[in-house]
């Protein structure tokens, strides 16, 4: 698997996934700046497995054909 394309991926995916966690924490009402940067923080470590899986998944479909 390309580093390169994990990489490209988890800056959008990470960009992604973050924006959804604040937007769903500012939607609870934690608009302290501690659970927007728990926020970020979750978003950031989950989006690494995820863009991993992305670009796994990319790359098989790239082989197969």
């Amino acid at each position: 698997m390309s580093t390169r394309l994990m990489l490209m991926l988890f800056s959008m995916i990470a960009t992604t996934i973050i924006g959804i966690l604040i937007t769903a924490v500012l939607t609870m009402g934690l608009t302290t700046g501690r659970y927007i940067l728990i926020a970020t923080g979750v978003g950031f470590v989950l989006s690494i497995p995820v863009s991993w899986l992305v670009a796994r998944s990319i790359t098989k479909a790239v082989v197969r054909s």
